[in-house]
């Protein structure tokens, strides 16, 4: 299979490497920085482009992985009415690519990718939609080649699934990076803290969350909880954060959903 690949930044670049891997052809990388596509070219044995109207139009598969909001506007700079043409966002809608051709999907690998940080992505969910039968087979397909993990889900699902890593994934690691900044002021390594974190992250993968839930909110232990505000008092952003987040668990503990 041959593949254009429309992007060179985390998941263009560890799609590319899982298609490489499985024996697929990136003929092509485009990015608005030639630099930027020639870096991931070269890892990919690939021609680097940087003109859209450069763009091989005899490929099988052409995979937008750009940012959201740059996917509309790309989709519609291409002429491949009758090309297999999908996007990789997990909040932008199937919609944001018709007129662009007749074939049109999703692959939406759900992971947290930085480029040189590797991945293995037969165990990387990958959520597919298409816009009819042929083409959903089509996809799936494509997908079974680099992972084992393949759900067709709609536009709607895939963003209700985003929202739900955005508060697993980046707030986590927002919170991991608030953790580290309270540490550096008492001169702590954050080191110290790993252990907390990967145990954390490891009993989410035996047990359902909320059953594991620890910590003085839970508990709701005031005195604790007001002498963490009272050492808070001169970062009111932080503050209130750990107000937000301490209502939170006990008002989920009082009223568990689902």
């Amino acid at each position: 299979m041959n593949i254009v690949l429309l992007g060179s930044g985390n998941v263009a670049t560890h799609l590319g490497r899982a298609f490489k891997m499985a024996g697929q052809t990136i003929d092509q990388v485009w990015s608005r920085d030639l630099e930027h596509a020639k870096q991931l070219a070269d890892t990919l044995a690939s021609q680097a482009i940087f003109d859209i109207d450069d763009i091989n139009r005899s490929a099988d598969l052409y995979i937008i992985a750009v940012k959201d909001s740059a996917i509309t506007e790309l989709a519609k700079s291409l002429d491949l009415t009758d090309k297999l043409i999908v996007h990789t966002s997990g909040s932008t809608s199937i919609d944001a690519l018709i007129g662009v051709s007749d074939h049109i999907g999703v692959l939406y690998p759900l992971q947290t990718f930085s480029k040189n940080k590797a991945v293995d992505f037969r165990q990387i969910p990958i959520a597919i939609e298409a816009n009819n039968p042929d083409d959903l087979a089509a996809i799936r397909a494509i997908a079974d080649r680099i992972s084992e993990k393949v759900t067709e889900l709609s536009s709607a699902q895939r963003k209700a699934l985003h929202v739900a890593a955005v508060f697993a994934c980046n707030f986590t690691n927002h919170l991991f990076a608030v953790s580290q900044n309270l540490l550096k002021e008492e001169n702590l390594d954050f080191d110290l803290i790993r252990p907390l974190i990967a145990e954390t992250a490891h009993k989410v993968q035996l047990y359902d969350p909320v059953s594991v839930q620890t910590g003085p909110a839970v508990r709701e232990d005031m005195e604790i909880i007001n002498s963490h505000l009272e050492m808070l008092k001169d970062q009111p952003e932080l503050q209130d954060l750990y107000k937000k987040l301490s209502q939170s668990i006990v008002n989920l503990h009082k009223h568990p959903q689902g």
